[in-house]
């Protein structure tokens, strides 16, 4: 059956960028997308009301993740990142549905387990929410490309609760830290897929664990990297825009998706609550 030729003509590069997660973790790509695509205008929302996705229902992360997919395409935007691997892996489809083909879709498991599966990994170990591990998508993705990596996958759901409360470089992150990555299913891997866009967050405690052992993929920058060669393709690239504009909702207004977001956009961003 041949795939529907994709046409973004109707598309203009001067719309904005929509990202969106359950909360801070997403903010981790949209600093990538911002380094790499500095002339573009993002339009990030988070659902920090909701968090964590990973201890929710399928049928609440697919909710979730349509509405604020349909609330995006709602403020003009020319593409939609899905910067949570949880509403990835249980919502990825209906998003898709949504979108119906008006705008590129583009989540943060494909371009990583494609990546992996064509360099040179054998033991790859995956740490993610429940919700992501229960999917298996990780898994079926990198095998699906090479069919020959061992993939192990562990759940770790403290990690995403302390990041949101602010516990990075605490005691409290590193006894989770060490007590989730001494787990036997993870004892004989080379490279680590931090398969939750929080996990980013503790990148530096978590390379500190393994020393050189370990090879820890930089999944932001990944999936950065992959929207914009999609941009690219379609001709909706902004490379005249000297004054981008960062615009963030969030359900729920907290105090460190504040502080994480004014330390990763600068001290003007704009913040607004939107329930959906």
């Amino acid at each position: 059956m041949k795939t529907k030729k994709q046409d973004y003509s109707h598309l203009s590069p001067s719309q904005p960028i929509g990202i969106f997660d359950s909360g801070v973790g997403g903010l981790t790509v949209a600093k990538e997308i911002k380094r790499l695509l500095p002339h573009e205008d993002l339009i990030y929302f988070g659902d920090t009301k909701h968090l964590p996705y990973g201890e929710k229902s399928k049928d609440a992360i697919i909710e979730y993740s349509t509405k604020i997919t349909n609330f995006l395409l709602q403020q003009n935007c020319k593409a939609i990142v899905i910067a949570c691997n949880t509403a990835t892996a249980n919502a990825l489809n209906e998003v898709m549905q949504s979108v119906n083909g008006k705008v590129p879709v583009i989540d943060v498991i494909n371009p990583v387990a494609e990546k992996v599966a064509y360099e040179i990994h054998n033991n790859v170990g995956v740490i993610a929410t429940k919700a992501t591990v229960n999917s298996g998508l990780y898994k079926k993705s990198i095998r699906k490309q090479n069919k020959w990596i061992k993939v192990d996958e562990l759940a770790t759901p403290l990690l995403v609760p302390a990041i949101e409360e602010g516990f990075k470089n605490h005691p409290i992150t590193h006894a989770i830290i060490y007590n989730y990555l001494s787990n036997n299913k993870l004892k004989n891997i080379e490279t680590l897929i931090l398969g939750c866009t929080h996990y980013p967050l503790l990148i530096d405690e978590i390379k500190q664990y393994y020393g050189n052992r370990v090879r820890v993929i930089d999944s932001p920058n990944i999936v950065a990297s992959h929207l914009k060669i999609i941009l690219d393709k379609y001709h909706l690239l902004n490379d005249n825009n000297p004054k981008p504009s960062y615009h963030f909702y969030l359900s729920d207004l907290t105090k460190n998706f504040e502080k994480i977001s004014k330390k990763f956009f600068g001290k003007t961003i704009d913040l607004e609550l939107k329930v959906l």
